[in-house]
């Protein structure tokens, strides 16, 4: 448990209102009252979670369960507040308020047994990109206490899986982007945690190797693993995840099963409309053909 620090009540101007009838929302602010108890049976349960950046309010008090088995995405503008939430719920970044529980474990009370249940990709986050792909992933393994005949053999099949086999003896620093969020997502995989948090997992990488991903994920969740990703593409949400949160302003506007958040529209239609923001085109009249 983390001592709550004072935190300003009021919400940053123009943040949008929760939409009320999808469970797991949260209002905006300090709600009053106790905080509801964590969820001890979901893979990740969120409570009260604030984050300030000096003057700025990055996460404003978010509520959430990750149910266990699910394929959960977390939508949301740039500067929603995905990244710090998911760092915080990772153990990367301590909270100036609220709790994280990993599977019944609160995290920053024990940090050793929740995090052995984690496999993190982390958005931005520096690798020892001095090792190979191949060293890389084994250190990955070795740091979590696996064998060294487990780990050669995981790390060997990863980077078939990934089509990196051909790079394995390659400086990671000399991997193309998308290469380097595949052997990053390699490191999150070997020792085979219990939940898997991937922060834009997607990004840079291309139509085949995203295709394999999803088969790998796929077949994670299929077998009893809770992946939580976050995104900016709808549509691969949609196609992709059973349950979503969009989140914007610091804050959990709706939460749900993908068909109760998105309700008669596509997720994206319904994103925008909770999110807003949509903006004019009409000054841009230079751009067309005359």
């Amino acid at each position: 448990m983390v001592d709550p620090v004072p935190v300003p009540a009021p919400v940053p101007s123009g943040a949008p209102a929760p939409d009320p009838t999808l469970r797991s929302a949260t209002a905006p602010g300090p709600q009053p009252g106790p905080p509801a108890p964590p969820n001890p049976a979901a893979a990740l349960s969120l409570r009260g979670l604030w984050k300030r950046f000096g003057q700025k309010i990055a996460v404003a008090g978010i509520d959430l369960d990750v149910p266990a088995g699910s394929f959960y995405g977390l939508v949301g503008p740039n500067g929603a507040g995905k990244t710090t939430t998911l760092s915080m719920a990772t153990g990367l970044l301590r909270p100036d308020a609220g709790t994280a529980h990993v599977h019944g474990t609160d995290l920053w009370a024990d940090p050793a047994a929740g995090k052995r249940q984690l496999g993190v990709l982390p958005d931005g986050v520096r690798l020892f990109d001095r090792l190979t792909g191949a060293q890389l992933v084994t250190y990955a393994g070795l740091l979590r206490g696996m064998d060294r005949d487990t780990v050669a053999e995981r790390t060997a099949e990863l980077l078939a899986a990934l089509d990196l086999a051909k790079d394995a003896t390659t400086f990671v620093v000399d991997y193309s982007a998308g290469m380097t969020k595949k052997i990053a997502l390699a490191t999150a995989l070997i020792h085979a945690p219990r939940t898997l948090v991937l922060d834009e997992p997607f990004e840079a990488v291309d139509p085949v190797s995203a295709a394999n991903i999803r088969d790998i994920l796929a077949g994670y969740v299929a077998s009893g693993g809770t992946v939580v990703v976050s995104s900016h593409v709808m549509d691969l949400v949609q196609r992709m995840c059973d349950h979503v949160a969009v989140v914007a302003g610091g804050h959990v506007l709706a939460a749900g099963t993908v068909d109760e958040v998105r309700g008669d529209q596509s997720l994206e239609d319904r994103f925008v409309e909770l999110v807003g923001g949509r903006q004019s085109t009409e000054g841009l009249a230079w751009l067309r053909s005359s």
